[in-house]
């Protein structure tokens, strides 16, 4: 795959390290030891400021977005003209320190004795240095913050300053929303500010939309300070004279509160800020750290992922439950899980269909509500889906391939236009959560109106050929990007037929059911309508050879140009900044699995053979120009048998951010491609699948692994789940018995059961 670790960090099993310090990888920590708390999210930049150093100071909150301030000039119709984005927000861990006159600053002078920590046990981040002030004086400065995940409006900024000799400081706390999104625009305007009873406050809105911060803080400091307002930015200052090796220390409370859509007046919002802040400061830093670190033990007891014999891949795994922990745990069911999660700029902030394939698994397997409520967000969009399905020239509704609002915030047309994989992952989303959890109310109440429209869409996008003799889609794109406007993409047809048939199948079963008559009825369904789905579920046109067992990826795929992966330059990497648009297009190239995937999605319906013909077939051809690829490869790999490609695509999946593998993590972590890391192990090595009537195992041990153990909540029945050369052992807390089928034998699986390890190594 030509890719190569960059490791700078020490490998510890419940922490993140950095021991000296790596200006040439500033950035790239910056993300690295991001915070999240789903309502808020910063990186992991500098309090104090960095100058000479690439740098993105980054605040962002969870709905908090703006459109561009100019649209595109572009009027053909269906194509976005007026992009959206999530914004930097209110910087409110920023300091300015001053010491005898001389500002702290890392980018300009280094430290020595340089360490910063992330606790993945109580999601405390701390950074201590000493530095040398240029009249001599040593300076010995510690750094500490965290969000509560309890109290997600809450945030905690510890700052202890110890000199070896007298000096005199200046220490300013800001409340600043005059950051620079992308480093180039500011979109918030002053709307109200305020100091008093030790509290001090600002209010900001968006420049076009009625998004609104107010965030209050409270600093315990035995000094005075003097307030300051400024166009949008309020500060304290403090200036005080430090005796020699006497320590300083002061503590800032935050309480950030929003209002995504305008929904609260600043008065509201600045009124319930203050109360929460008294109750916080009242309870404490240190109760309030207590509180988290219960919280991610709570975290780490129920969804922990033990390997035993691997430390670095260890380390990963844990970094990834906490990232995916910390971006979304289903607080809300307007959130949506950005690729980037809440730790970058890189894809606007933007949920893709990666949210209902690549991440909706761990939160169905660990926390089925957190499952539900990521549904939700595209149950309350729907609104948004139909008016773009009406842009497209087509019924129902179409969910947009990127998005933060429910509108579609892609201004690329061969990808907004083309590729319907996010309507067809929600459908796929659906049937997967209820096929887990059988929430049939989930069904009455939200999941059957989606499907309706989304089928409604499906089948007015789709036509029939001339000859009215098959039906399916021309002019798409499916998840190979590097394939623009083919016909009969078989990923496309497979999953609007899968969709197709669950909601036909839904309907025959529920059909006397009281809601659903009158949703129906509601969205005119009538016979007629129902007739003309079978017809194009039955004759969708589905690309396979029985004789060779494969899937054609799209009509006249196989008579594309071919190129050889391992004879372009590892220069040209990545292709879309190397190679000019258009030739990414005219070959066989694959940026990332699109058959593989539907397989990988609806696995039980494929058997091993036509896995692996097609494995064998589309992975040579694939060059992993995107991080969702490996993973899946490397599942594939695992049911197969060939382990060693397991192993090999594995090793960066859980490490992908912290060896910063794709030489992008600066950007922002990838977080819903370490989604992926996490089914890696339970779907690939324990061999999970969950889209069939029972849960499924086929797991083995992987080669240099002692064994490992990993955690699933099924059907309100918590299981913990050990692999090693013992066999396979499943544990749980009650003697209630759950059906799994394992190694493809039904079991009755109750408190303690205990099976040998059938699949062996190569």
């Amino acid at each position: 795959m030509g890719k190569i670790a960059n490791r700078y960090l020490e490998v510890l099993p419940f922490a993140i390290r950095e021991e000296g310090f790596h200006s040439d990888r500033s950035s790239v920590s910056e993300s690295i030891f991001a915070l999240a708390n789903e309502y808020m999210g910063v990186r992991g930049t500098f309090e104090e400021g960095v100058s000479s150093l690439d740098s993105l100071r980054g605040s962002y909150f969870n709905g908090i977005y703006d459109y561009a301030l100019e649209p595109t000039p572009i009027h053909y119709k269906g194509i976005v003209q007026r992009t959206h984005f999530m914004v930097n927000a209110m910087d409110w861990l920023k300091v300015t320190l001053i010491i005898d006159q001389e500002q702290i600053d890392l980018g300009k002078k280094a430290p020595h004795n340089f360490v910063r920590n992330l606790d993945l046990k109580s999601g405390l981040l701390t950074r201590e240095f000493s530095y040398t002030l240029d009249n001599g004086k040593e300076v010995k400065l510690c750094f500490s913050r965290f969000l509560s995940m309890n109290h997600a409006h809450r945030g905690y900024q510890k700052i202890s300053i110890r000199a070896n000799q007298d000096a005199e400081v200046s220490l300013t706390f800001h409340l600043d929303s005059n950051v620079l999104m992308w480093k180039s625009d500011c979109y918030f305007t002053d709307q109200d500010h305020f100091d008093a009873n030790k509290i001090s406050g600002l209010g900001v809105k968006t420049l076009t939309t009625e998004g609104r911060v107010y965030s209050v803080m409270e600093i315990d400091s035995p000094y005075e300070y003097e307030f300051v307002h400024t166009n949008r930015e309020v500060k304290r200052l403090y200036h005080f004279h430090l005796k020699g090796n006497e320590q300083a220390v002061f503590t800032r409370y935050v309480v950030n509160n929003i209002a995504k859509q305008g929904e609260k007046t600043f008065g509201e919002l600045k009124k319930e800020a203050i109360q929460e802040l008294e109750q916080a400061v009242n309870e404490g830093y240190d109760l309030a750290l207590t509180d988290n670190s219960l919280f991610w033990s709570r975290v780490f007891d129920q969804r922990d992922i033990e390997i035993f014999g691997d430390e670095v891949n260890q380390q990963g795994i844990r970094y990834t439950i906490f990232q995916l922990t910390q971006t979304y745990h289903g607080v809300d069911p307007s959130d949506n899980i950005g690729a980037k999660g809440l730790t970058g700029e890189a894809y606007s902030g933007h949920a893709f269909w990666d949210s209902e394939t690549y991440c909706l698994p761990f939160y169905l397997f660990n926390e089925p509500e957190a499952a539900r409520n990521l549904l939700l967000f595209r149950y309350h969009t729907l609104k948004q889906a139909k008016a773009r399905a009406k842009d497209l020239d087509c019924e129902g509704a179409c969910y947009p391939i990127a998005t933060l609002n429910g509108e579609e915030g892609c201004n690329l047309w061969q990808h907004a236009s083309t590729q319907f994989q996010p309507s067809t992952g929600v459908a796929y989303g659906i049937f997967h959560y209820v096929n887990v959890t059988k929430d049939i109310d989930f069904i009455f109440d939200y999941g059957m109106e989606m499907l309706l429209e989304i089928t409604k869409f499906l089948l007015t996008r789709g036509q029939w050929n001339s000859r009215h003799t098959h039906f399916g889609f021309y002019g798409v794109m499916g998840p190979d990007e590097f394939q623009l406007m083919v016909n009969h993409n078989t990923y496309t047809n497979y999953m609007a037929k899968a969709t197709f048939d669950y909601t036909l199948n839904l309907l025959n079963e529920f059909r006397t059911q009281e809601k659903i008559i009158k949703l129906c009825k509601r969205l005119e369904i009538n016979e007629e309508l129902i007739t003309r789905i079978k017809e194009a579920s039955a004759k969708m046109l589905i690309l396979f050879d029985s004789t060779t067992n494969l899937f054609e990826q799209h009509l006249g795929f196989y008579d594309l140009p071919h190129i050889d992966p391992d004879s372009i330059p590892v220069t040209d990497f990545p292709l879309y900044s190397h190679w000019s648009y258009d030739r990414i297009y005219r070959n066989d190239l694959i940026k990332q699995p699109d058959v593989l995937m539907f397989m990988f999605l609806y696995s039980s319906r494929f058997s091993l053979v036509e896995k692996k013909a097609n494995y064998d077939f589309y992975e040579p051809k694939t060059i992993h120009e995107s991080s969702l690829s490996p993973s899946v490869h490397s599942i594939f790999a695992s049911e197969i048998g060939y382990k060693q490609a397991a192993l090999d695509f594995f090793g960066f999946a859980t490490r992908m951010d912290l060896d910063d593998y794709n030489r992008n993590t600066n950007e922002g972590l990838h977080v819903t491609s370490i989604a992926a890391s996490w089914m890696n192990i339970v779907y690939g090595f324990a061999g999970l699948r969950s889209d069939g009537e029972h849960l499924a195992l086929n797991p083995h041990l992987p080669t240099y692994w002692q064994g490992y153990k990993f955690h699933l909540l099924y059907r309100n029945k918590r299981l913990v789940i050990t692999i090693n050369s013992a066999g396979v052992t499943i544990d749980s807390l009650d003697d209630k018995k759950v059906t799994i089928v394992i190694y493809g034998q039904n079991y009755e699986v109750g408190k303690h059961f205990v099976l040998p390890l059938q699949y062996e190594e190569e």
